[in-house]
């Protein structure tokens, strides 16, 4: 039996004894047994004794428990016990003073002990009573109470002590834990602790009866008193110190009791003991106690003090965060009996209250505390404090009393029966409540039988025979090679949301591969160039598509094999849900492109049906793959490998069915022989590895040699895996990725391996052989990823002299950026002059070779050259370093370099181009790959996406990426096919420029989405893809830019021969028609391409505009650029033409059109040439003359050529018979009228309504068809010669000349309406979509019924007051249509200004329609004339207003498609041309007075003045420089033009002479041609806005506005016909009963309409959602605080971290790019309100998920809590915003609302950047600097954006600010250099540094820019900010902190 033996310690007598005993034995028998034993131990009472266990620390000795054993407090051999005496004295201090020493059990808890403690005092509520250890001087050294004092901290943590020790809180009371033992807690015997009141919960019952407590509570309370905890006022001050007095010296005696007698110190607060009369005061107050009692003294004096708002209340001085702000201020936090209070720190005012009874729960932490108040307030109260325990266990200790004074009340007396059920009874409604005690029942145990009769049931299999009398026969399942699902552990729920994603995968794969079945059918395909010419650019994009989507797959495959390959627990299956993803949306884009492929392809060897089966073979392996990953599957991981392996070979196999495999099967063949090298390798490694393990001595380490080989074994034929993969696709930068991948786990098994082997065994041998074996596998792999690489470079460098220009121009750059260090600069000089003299020799071996002499001379001239600069440098050097110290030595060196770089330029520069264009069809090739990835991961996220308004933009950019791919793939292939052909090389780069802008725009669109994709898995895809197109973007744009660079100046050149290939193209069309063989591509409709050839004619005839304009400054670039968009344009133009004429089925019209398209083409040749020419004589007045002329010829060909569309003719047609007949009105004498007066007013007003409905005919057939506009247009025609015949025949009955002239000018004016009307209806024909271009015909519509209403007016002869109401009811007709389909703005009014028109207009209509009501009651014909016509323009008003009110409803839903503001208001232009054009003829009319004159002047100028501003804001805003430099030719034009005009007016004023009338109107000219053709440019289509789209709900929103305005207008209509009845007969009483039921109607819709555009008000519906929402997020935010704060905050285990901050961060930057746009929609853009909010709020809840997630996985609690915290603050900060932005409403003039709003968002502003400052910090810790790399990215795109219009400052001072940041980046990066070395923590944060002042560089770069006054210092300014970070040191260092942290992850 085992015997333990211990040392007996008698510690009276410090005598030890040996003792044994049974583990088993228990310490109460173990103290009997020493007592017997040893006789020391014999003295006292036994229950006085007990045995300690002591150690070093006296705090962690405890006592043994009697009832324990030994062997529970795992006692061994030779420890000491002591056996000593439990009871200890401990001297207890009342507040009096009064010491009391008292005998305690030092084993008990402090709790425990209060109860001897306070009935010895004579304290019968001890539970409140608790006990201050008051030495703690040391404590208070390091503390400060609530806020700990951190030393390096300071000013705010002493103002906060100053304040504690002011307000004497609570945190100065070191309150003993009553679960705890004196010893645990460092309370010494010698130690004096205070005894005081802890909990104020019956002290309102201690009265006199109880003197003991009476006093105690007198003497807290005078304390309290005179210290400032509780604030009074000096009358009660004195009233307090008076009872004092009496309480301390008895009644007042005068004589005695007199002034200086008192010590006011002990008396009075001490604010006011120097306050005069204070001693005088307390000695009345004295004086009124009377004879008094000592206790009954003291009793008022507790009851005046509980009368006091502090009185019982706990204080602890916290910090409480500001509401929306990150920053923390002083708060008094008070706990009493009854509630939680928030106390003004400085006058103890309570701020807010919350019962006791609210709390719900609350979590204390080292740092802070947390209250949660469930359903009775929204939020979380947290705090920061170090108190939170103390808070914590004052707070339960209320608690803890009211439930046990509950439960005392609530037994009834009825103690006995415990186990008793109580029943209660709630009684409506007097909420009686019945209570009846009710006891249990006895009862008797029942017997009974529990086999019960069975029931037979047919099995899951049917009925089944039954044999007798034979044994049948044994029945088995085998499951081999994977494990019974039964017996697998449940899946995650990260496997689980994986299973989703492959089942939705593995049913598009399903769709993919019913869809192969069969080939697309495409429409029969014409002959001519075209048409051949679109069928290889279709095969050669689809072939493009195909390649980068397999490409995808096998990427995607490979990174399953990876991802895939470690233990399930660790794998990352969002990334890997990703991945398939990835694999099955690029296999379904990639069916449709091979569908597409097949039926191009020639079948005549069966290519296509071959393409077909390869595309389903590739599907059929993606299948296989997607089972053989499922998580539940438990496929053997071979079946993985084999899967993937299949994938690879299917997709080279479709590669080379298509003709696009790079890559040829010897390069193949020894990629894959490389792989399996390093697999034999790994098996050799294996071995040697297995003789390890063999001798190894220890278990553990032999299974840890055999696992590691194992895993090496594994990774190195899953490389193999790989390579066979994607070597069919290796051309891939993905591919290469995986591959490397793979390599990487083989390279980190392979050192697991080595390093398990090494502790494993000391044999040097077999050691040796494991190090040979592995360095034979790195050897391997090396070999491999070389073979790579190569590929990668394509092989042998370009020319040969690559290697020496490549070292010339690094070593150049090298010593640029080394001025100062002529050590430096020295060495590079040596490295360049090496260089050169290599590149020197090749070219002379070149030149001996060369054959022809003209090349020979040339390259050594080019190498004499070379040599030559090279010698000035080296003697450069040579200075340089003789004098290291002279600056003048270092900058000749600096320019011998550069010499040497043109030199080198000059003589390898077709090697140079030649590299440069790889180069850029590489990146323009990879691009297009990255842009086809990004629209299939948006179409796959489309489903998943939460935020309309994100997935809308995000579709928008798709298309528009989509429509440029096509571009950049020919461009790609003809610059392959044809390397030397500069126009090839061209198109290459115009196609990669075009590319650039909306591929940034698809980016940003793309990872503003990715926060709101509630899908993981797609939401990662889309991420990565935005991430790769933004990288590939980044190498096309400098691409792009060298390569444009090295070819010079050929645009023109270029242009002019792709406009005469057009030419020749629509040639081959017409003899194509001609043989009725031209077919439309497919696609092409006869409507599209109209409308397409419509819109492009405004195109080609702005950028002629600019070609014009840059021709006649005679600058070549600009002129270039020009020409290049003249030709696409052009190009558009030719197709739409083609496409015309092939779709129209008559020949003569498809003739014509292509007849005036190829005019149009020989025009624009004959243009480009005479600009051409033009820019050799840039000031050649001729050659101006020339070109002018050629561009009204090619404007002539280009009106022709729209003219020629369907419809167009007839309207034309329409047009001549108009002005045909108008020419009746030319006569001089009217011909008498051969009908009768009566018959003539008949046909005249019939012929007017005709014409009135025909021009809504002709409206309405405008937004139609072609033909439906022929025949409106021409029955326009007709209508309009009978209404102008019925006019001259009753201007025939006229009398009076005058009343003729009259007549007929009001028939012209009806003449010109009419031919506005149609112009307007063709204009919008040709281009539907043109800016307010409806609203136009509407207008010109109305035109007409206003003329007619005129001549109606003057001609015809009705009974009074029949004229008016006839042209009331014409104009209401005429505005009915604005409430048919409100789509388009109706006005300019914005939607507060529209209820203001329909307020002021309602109420002119009321006042009109009583004045028709009272003058048609008098009789009073004339005033009822004119009250009609007052409620007809009130009417008309009130429609227009609910027209547009309409409109902006309809749009501001977020469900419509918001539209955007374009560059320039095309309306603007034309509307001031018009105007323009207007006062021109006025100016020069013989018969205008001079006051016509001045107001003609007044509008030319304010016109021309906004045209101006208009173009100097176009100009700032737009990125094309063409069109900036021609806004601002444009503006100069006009204003210099406008000041020739204004002097030759200021002469006419002064002298009406004809000869100043002939100069004004030759100074009109000028500026009418300026105007007309700024006009024309700014038509152009790429400047317009973008209309929005109205949703479904959008036109739902809208209806109750627009029947509230029909019904208006219905009513008014009856009305006004009543009132025409009612004039003539005014004394029907009939009919005034119907007049008055009207007018209430339409007094009742004007009431409904008020009110639905009130209730309608956009934004405030979706302002209120958003709160709702924003609210849900803080209520979570602050359910994972509380969480966090109590260490219960359950980690995410579905996602990484890294993902997790990604996801963070792009949301914190989604969520900041928002708050200017709902700032401005809030200040004036109602439309816009409830997109932006809406927008806004749909960020928050993936903000809260991902702030979450991150705190979930940090370790740090402080980490946790500033994140949580700062993510409140913005979301408190948006709520803030959103309150604000309701209340602006948009209304621009709501000034009250503005400054809120702007707080608001900056508050937001500042909360963005705190949180993002913080998660930089967290990334560059754990080393993730993507997010930085990214914000670099960003900041450098933004240069290439247009620039803000307004810049605050100067110049000069964007100029300091950029040489400031810039030499913080210099230090930083030289920091970054040494702390790579010498302190790599520190590279995040100076990572992190440098991102910050780069960002700031580019904003201050872009400023500078636009503040530069000569264009070349702005373009240097934006080329310096742009270039810094692609400088060499830069990179290096980027590089270099990506590499430390790759290897310390």
């Amino acid at each position: 039996m085992v015997v333990l033996s211990l040392k007996i310690c008698i510690r009276q007598c410090n005598v030890v004894k040996t003792m044994q005993f049974e583990p088993s034995t228990a310490v109460y028998d173990a103290c009997r047994i020493i007592r017997e034993r040893v006789p020391e131990a014999q003295t006292g009472q036994a229950s006085d004794y007990g045995l300690f266990l002591s150690d070093e620390d006296p705090r962690k000795g405890i006592w043994l428990e009697s009832g324990r054993t030994l062997d529970y407090y795992m006692l061994r051999n030779g420890d000491i016990l002591e056996y000593k005496k439990k009871q200890r004295p401990q001297k207890i201090k009342m507040l009096d003073g009064a010491v009391k020493t008292i005998m305690v059990d030092d084993s008990k808890t402090v709790g425990e002990l209060l109860v001897t403690i306070c009935s010895r005092i004579g304290i019968t509520n001890y539970e409140e009573y608790s006990l201050i250890q008051e030495t703690v001087e040391e404590k208070k050294e390091d503390g400060m109470g609530t806020l700990k004092k951190d030393r390096t901290l300071l000013r705010d943590e002493r103002k906060m002590e100053k304040l504690k020790a002011k307000l004497h809180t609570d945190d100065d009371l070191n309150w003993l834990d009553h679960s705890r033992t004196f010893r645990e807690q460092g309370v010494d015997e010698n130690e004096t602790l205070l005894l005081r009141r802890k909990f104020f919960y019956s002290d309102q019952n201690v009265d006199s009866r109880d003197p003991v407590q009476l006093n105690l509570l007198y003497v807290q309370a005078r304390d309290d008193i005179l210290n400032g905890s509780h604030p009074v006022s000096f009358d009660k001050a004195c009233e307090f110190g008076g009872i004092q007095a009496q309480i301390q010296f008895g009644p007042h005696i005068e004589h005695k009791h007199k002034q200086g007698f008192l010590d006011l110190k002990e008396f009075l607060p001490k604010e006011y003991i120097k306050q005069r009369g204070a001693e005088k005061k307390i000695f009345q107050e004295h004086k009124n106690c009377g004879e008094m009692t000592e206790i009954e003294a003291k009793v008022k004096y507790v009851k005046l003090a509980r009368s006091l708002r502090t009185y019982g209340v706990s204080f602890f001085l916290v910090k409480e965060k500001m509401k929306s702000k990150n920053k923390l201020v002083p708060r008094l936090l008070g706990i009493t009996k009854e509630s939680v209070l928030r106390v003004e720190e400085k006058t103890k005012d309570v701020v807010q209250e919350w019962p006791l009874t609210t709390v719900k729960r609350w979590a204390a932490s080292p740092k802070s505390f947390t209250l949660d108040f469930g359903e009775y307030q929204e939020s979380y109260y947290s705090v920061q404090t170090t108190e939170g325990e103390q808070i914590s266990q004052l707070i339960a200790g209320y608690i803890d009393i009211i439930l046990k004074k509950k439960q005392s009340k609530d037994r009834f007396g009825l103690e006995g029966d415990e186990e008793s059920t109580m029943l209660e009874e709630s009684v409506s409604p007097k909420k009686s409540t019945i209570l009846q005690q009710q006891f249990n029942r006895v009862g008797r145990v029942e017997h009974g039988s529990v086999a019960l009769p069975g029931v037979i049931r047919s099995g899951s299999i049917g009925t089944e025979s039954l044999s007798m009398g034979t044994m049948p026969s044994a029945q088995q399942q085998i499951t081999m090679g994977q494990m019974h699902r039964g017996h697998m552990p449940p899946l995650s729920s990260a496997q689980q949301a994986l299973m989703g994603t492959i089942n939705t995968s593995m049913q598009a794969v399903q769709k993919a591969q019913i869809d192969l079945g069969e080939v697309d059918n495409l429409p029969p395909l014409g002959q001519d160039m075209a048409s051949k010419v679109w069928i290889q650019n279709k095969m050669d994009e689809s072939k493009h598509e195909i390649h980068s989507q397999v490409d995808a797959i096998t990427a995607g495959t490979a990174s399953v094999v990876n991802l895939t390959a470690g233990d399930p627990t660790d794998t990352d299956y969002t990334a890997v849900g990703c991945a398939i993803t990835t694999i099955s949306s690029n296999l379904t884009e990639m069916s449709k492109g091979v569908k597409l492929l097949a039926a191009l392809m020639e079948d005549d060897v069966g290519g296509g049906n071959d393409l077909m089966r390869a595309a389903r073979t590739l599907a059929g392996a993606v299948s296989d793959l997607l089972k053989a990953v499922e998580p539940a599957s438990g496929e053997p991981r071979q079946t993985v490998l084999t899967a993937a392996g299949s994938i690879g070979q299917a997709s080279g196999d479709l590669l080379r069915r298509i003709g696009e495999s790079e890559a040829d099967e010897r390069f193949q063949d020894i990629l894959m022989n490389l792989a399996k090298a390093v697999a034999n390798a790994a098996a050799m490694l294996v071995l040697k590895a297995k003789n390890v393990a063999q001798v190894a001595e220890d278990t553990g380490l032999q299974n840890r040699v055999i696992a590691a080989a194992t895993q090496c074994a594994l990774s190195t034929s899953q490389l193999v895996a790989c390579a066979k993969v994607v070597s069919p696709t290796i051309s891939s930068p993905v591919c290469q990725e995986q591959l490397i991948e793979a390599g990487k786990l083989v390279d980190r098994s392979v050192e697991s391996c080595v390093q398990a082997c090494l502790s494993a065994t000391e044999d040097g041998d077999l050691l040796k052989q494991v190090s040979a074996a592995a360095s034979v596998v790195s050897q391997a792999l090396g070999d491999l990823l070389q073979h790579v690489r190569q590929y990668t470079s394509r092989g042998e460098p370009i020319g040969r002299y690559d290697q020496a220009t490549d070292t010339i121009m690094t070593v150049t750059e090298s010593i640029f950026t080394s001025m100062g260090d002529a050590g430096e600069m020295v060495r590079q000089a040596r490295v360049l002059a090496q260089a050169t003299s290599d590149l020197v020799n090749a070219m002379r071996s070149d030149a001996e070779a060369e054959v022809d002499v003209d090349n020979s001379k040339k390259l050594l001239a080019a190498a004499k050259l070379l040599a030559d600069a090279t010698a000035r440098m080296v003697e450069a050097a040579k200075g340089a370093a003789a004098y290291p110290e002279n600056e003048d030595q270092q900058q000749r060196l600096r320019e011998a370099a550069e010499g040497l770089r043109v030199a080198t330029n000059a003589a390898a520069q077709n090697a140079i181009k030649k590299k440069l264009f790889n180069r850029l069809e590489n990146a323009a090739k990879q691009a297009a790959a990255a842009a086809t990835q990004t629209i299939a991961a948006a179409q796959n996220a489309a489903a998943s996406n939460k935020n309309t308004a994100a997935h809308q933009q995000l579709v928008q950019s798709c298309k528009a990426v989509a429509d440029h791919i096509p571009q950049l793939v020919q461009g790609v292939r003809g610059s392959q096919a044809k390397p030397e052909d500069l126009s090839a090389q061209l198109a290459l780069i115009i196609a990669s420029q075009n590319f650039l802008q909306p591929g940034s725009k698809m980016v940003t669109s793309a990872k503003s989405s990715v926060p709101t994709v509630t899908d993981q898995a797609a939401a990662m895809q889309l991420g990565q893809c935005a991430k790769n197109l933004a990288t590939c973007l980044a190498e096309l744009r400098t691409s792009v830019q060298k390569a444009h660079e090295a070819c010079g100046p050929m645009e023109i050149d270029s242009a002019l021969t792709a406009i005469q290939t057009l030419r020749s193209e629509l040639q081959d069309a017409m003899l194509t028609a001609m043989n009725s063989k031209l077919k439309p591509l497919p696609g092409e409709s006869l409507e599209k391409c109209a409308q397409d050839l419509g819109s492009t004619s405004k195109s080609v005839g702005s950028s002629m505009a600019q070609l014009l304009t840059c021709a006649a400054q005679g600058n070549e670039h600009y002129t270039g650029i020009a020409a290049r968009e003249t030709y696409q344009a052009l190009r558009t133009l030719a197709q739409a033409a083609r496409g015309v004429a092939a779709s129209t089925t008559d020949p003569k019209a498809a003739a014509a059109m292509l007849d005036s398209a190829r005019d149009v083409m020989e025009g624009s040749a004959l243009l480009v040439h005479e600009a051409k020419q033009a820019l050799v004589s840039p000031g050649d007045a001729e050659s101006q003359q020339r070109l002018a002329q050629v561009a009204k010829a090619v404007s002539h060909s280009l009106n022709s050529c729209v003219n020629c569309l369907p419809g167009q003719k007839d309207v034309d047609m329409a047009l001549k018979s108009i002005g045909e007949t108008s020419k009746k009105l030319l006569i001089e004498t009217i011909p008498p009228a051969s009908k009768s007066f009566q018959e003539a007013q008949s046909e005249l007003n019939q012929t007017a309504a005709d014409l009135n409905q025909s021009a809504g005919e002709v409206v309405h057939a405008s937004r139609g068809s072609s033909s439906q506009l022929a025949v409106a247009s021409g029955k326009f025609s007709e209508d309009f010669d009978e209404f102008l015949d019925a006019g001259i025949e009753m201007a025939g009955h006229t009398q009076k000349k005058d009343d003729q002239v009259q007549v007929i000018g009001n028939l012209k004016n009806i003449s010109m309406a009419s031919s506005k009307l149609l112009l307007a209806a063709k204009s919008l024909s040709v281009d539907p979509a043109a800016a307010n271009a409806k609203n136009l015909l509407a207008a010109a519509a109305r035109a007409v019924t206003d003329s007619i209403n005129q001549l109606i007016t003057l001609c015809t002869q009705q009974a009074p007051g029949q004229n008016e109401c006839d042209n009331a009811l014409r104009e209401l007709e005429a505005v009915r249509g604005m409430l048919d389909n409100p789509n388009e703005p109706v006005s300019d009014l914005s939607y507060f200004e529209c209820i203001e028109s329909v307020m002021e207009n309602s109420k002119v209509l009321g006042e009109s329609l009583a004045g028709i009501s009272q003058n048609c009651k008098t009789g009073d014909v004339p005033s009822f004339g004119d009250c009609v016509g007052s409620a007809s323009k009130a009417l008309c008003g009130l429609t227009e207003a609910a027209g547009q009110a309409s409109y902006l409803v309809g749009v501001s839903d977020p469900n419509s498609q918001a539209g955007h503001q374009g560059l320039v208001d095309p309306i603007q232009f034309a509307k001031a041309n018009q105007a323009i054009q207007m006062a021109c003829q006025n100016l020069v009319d013989p018969g205008s007075s001079p006051s016509q004159v001045l107001s003609a002047a007044t509008i030319v100028a304010k016109h021309t003045s906004a045209l101006c501003n208009a173009c100097r804001l176009a100009s700032s805003k737009t990125t094309n420089p063409v069109a900036k430099r021609h806004f601002v030719q444009s503006a100069k034009e006009v204003a210099n033009s406008t000041a020739n005009l204004v002097k030759t007016i200021k002469a006419l004023d002064g002298d009406f002479s004809d000869e100043n009338r002939k100069k004004c109107r030759v100074a009109t000219a000028p500026l009418i041609e300026a105007v007309e053709n700024l006009t024309a440019f700014a038509s152009n289509p790429e400047f317009a806005s973008v209309a929005a789209k109205i949703s479904n709900e959008g036109f739902a929103a809208q209806e109750p506005i627009l029947q509230s305005a029909r019904s208006m207008l219905d009513s008014s209509t009856y009305l006004l016909k009543t009132a025409r009845s009612l004039v003539i007969n005014p004394k029907d009483p009939p009919t005034w009963s119907v007049l008055a039921g009207h007018s209430r109607t339409v007094s009742d819709s004007i009431k409904s309409l008020i009110t639905a555009i009130r209730d309608k008000a956009p934004g405030q519906r979706e302002c209120d959602s958003s709160i709702d929402n924003i609210n849900k997020c803080i209520r979570d935010i602050e359910q994972a605080s509380l969480a966090a704060v109590s260490q219960n905050l359950a980690s995410r285990d579905d996602i990484s971290l890294e993902a997790l901050q990604e996801q963070l961060t792009s949301t914190v930057q989604e969520i900041g790019h928002l708050i200017d746009p709902v700032s401005t929609a809030a200040r004036g853009e109602a439309s816009q309100l409830g997109h932006k909010v809406t927008q806004l709020a749909r960020y928050f809840e993936p903000l809260i998920m991902a702030s979450v997630g991150v705190t979930s996985k940090l370790r740090d609690h402080q980490q946790q809590m500033t994140f949580l915290d700062q993510t409140k603050t913005l979301a408190e900060s948006a709520l803030q915003m959103l309150y604000a932005a309701k209340e602006g409403g948009g209304n621009p003039k709501a000034s009250h609302t503005h400054d809120a709003i702007a707080e608001a968002a900056q508050l937001m502003k500042e909360a963005v950047d705190d949180i993002m400052v913080t998660l930089n910090e967290a990334a560059s810790e754990v080393g993730m600097v993507g997010g930085m790399v990214e914000s670099i990215a960003e900041a450098m795109a933004r240069l290439d954006e247009g620039t803000p219009p307004e810049p605050e400052g100067s110049f000069v001072d964007y100029q300091t600010s950029m040489v400031k940041h810039s030499k913080a980046i210099a230090v930083s990066a030289q920091e970054m250099m040494t702390k790579s070395v010498t302190c790599p923590d520190e590279l995040g944060g100076l990572a992190s540094q440098v991102t910050v002042d780069y960002s700031q560089l580019a904003v201050q770069g872009r400023l500078a820019a636009h503040t530069a006054e000569p264009e070349e210092v702005m373009t240097i300014c934006l080329r310096h900010a742009y270039c810094l970070i692609h400088s060499p040191w830069p990179s290096a260092l980027l590089c270099r902190l990506v590499q430390y942290f790759s290897m310390n992850n």
